[in-house]
């Protein structure tokens, strides 16, 4: 369990960030025209895209862990149809080739793209994260534990499979779900399911937030006997005694105790700590944006991308691809004194991954609208849409998110909906 105290601590360890909002230091030892703070999927997106703007050696990179991990694929790693080291390449093999990599700095920069993700706080429910050591509990959300949830899943017998979605903003909030109705199509495959009692605890007062899509998966719920408890917040785990503690959001000081064989934990998340600690944060933590362009809303030669920022849309891995495109061309225009022209309409996706073989693909906006690339309706299980989340999109991060060559599916949405949407 060390290691996963070093997880959560280990953006903190970039030093002199309390500084880090509008000018250069003239004591740095190293300048560049354009510096990165992050090398998760925003900040090694935007480094290619920067290397062709400004020129590789104008361009650094700080980022303090050494393996760069696709995330979207631990919720298949839980169940099994997946494995984690396929998940993982090392930090520098991904980073665009002559770009510096810094694991800690004091960096003088002319523009600033912070793209530092969100913070995990297990530590914030009582008994974690120190209740990983026992078994029967895991969680998709670390790379520390998803492993646990696969080992939780094959060891299960009989009883309860609680899940768990917390009272925070969450990055991919599909996914604290999705590995429910995994376990259901697991437990039936090994003739498991009939003893089992699969209970979905939220804190959340709907399934899911874009009504499309959560119509669908009501009628999944009820045809696979799923339990939905609404506004139930995980606040306390007894890995000992195998009992996991809910509060009543609606009636607080309400608990009532669940009994488990098997638990998945989605932890309370928040903004990263150094983003909070500095001048650029909004009042609550989150890296103050514009939500049209994505530029600093008080240093205009600041941007950001992806989970650490206020933008008001869901935390995924296709928002930042979307994103990208967007910051791109704000970038390219405001070092030209030009003003930003292309406007980010929040679109986010969400692959609703309901067994081992079927997904439903949600896409919307800012405004929670679907925002469908496909010209069918995406809220029905589909077979090819399971291949593209665990075949296709892999590729796509690692060969062209990664690459700065991908930027969402905006441009074959209009081509594929013959132009009208």
């Amino acid at each position: 369990m060390a290691a996963l105290r070093r997880l959560r601590q280990c953006h903190p360890t970039i030093i002199a960030l309390s500084q880090f909002h509008t000018s250069s230091h003239a004591s740095a030892k190293q300048h560049y025209k354009m510096l990165v703070l992050g090398g998760g999927s925003g900040g090694i997106s935007m480094s290619a895209r920067m290397k062709r703007m400004f020129g590789a050696g104008n361009v650094a990179v700080v980022e303090p862990s050494e393996m760069h991990y696709y995330q979207p694929i631990w919720t298949l790693v839980g169940a099994g149809a997946k494995t984690l080291t396929s998940s993982g390449r090392s930090t520098a093999s991904v980073m665009p080739s002559g770009v510096k990599l810094y694991f800690t700095f004091q960096i003088s920069y002319e523009y600033l793209i912070v793209a530092l993700g969100l913070q995990l706080h297990f530590e914030k429910i009582k008994g974690l994260p120190e209740g990983f050591d026992h078994p029967k509990i895991g969680s998709n959300y670390s790379v520390e534990t998803v492993g646990k949830t696969w080992k939780a899943l094959q060891d299960f017998k009989e009883g309860n499979a609680v899940f768990t979605f917390p009272n925070t903003p969450v990055k991919c909030a599909g996914a604290p779900q999705k590995i429910m109705y995994l376990t259901d199509a697991y437990l039936r495959k090994t003739g498991k399911r009939a003893k089992a009692n699969i209970i979905y605890n939220t804190s959340l007062p709907v399934l899911f937030g874009i009504k499309k899509y959560a119509d669908s998966l009501w009628e999944i719920v009820k045809q696979r006997d799923l339990q939905i408890n609404m506004r139930q917040n995980l606040i306390e785990v007894r890995a000992d005694k195998q009992e996991a503690v809910f509060e009543n959001l609606d009636k607080p000081g309400e608990t009532k105790v669940f009994q488990y064989e098997m638990l998945h934990v989605t932890p309370p998340m928040g903004p990263n700590l150094v983003v909070k600690g500095s001048q650029l944060a909004d009042e609550v933590g989150w890296l103050d944006i514009s939500k049209d362009n994505l530029q600093h809303n008080r240093y205009p030669n600041v941007f950001g991308i992806g989970d650490c920022t206020n933008l008001p849309t869901a935390k995924t891995g296709a928002a930042v691809a979307a994103q990208s495109a967007i910051l791109n061309r704000t970038i390219s225009r405001v070092v030209k004194n030009e003003k930003p022209d292309r406007t980010y309409d929040g679109y986010t996706s969400c692959p609703l991954v309901t067994s081992y073989n079927t997904v439903i693909l949600a896409e919307f906006d800012y405004n929670g609208q679907p925002l469908e690339t496909f010209p069918v309706n995406q809220a029905k299980e589909s077979r090819i849409m399971y291949h593209m989340k665990a075949d296709v999109m892999p590729h796509l991060y690692w060969h062209g998110l990664l690459r700065g060559l991908w930027g969402g599916p905006a441009p074959y949405r209009k081509i594929l909906h013959l132009g009208m949407k």
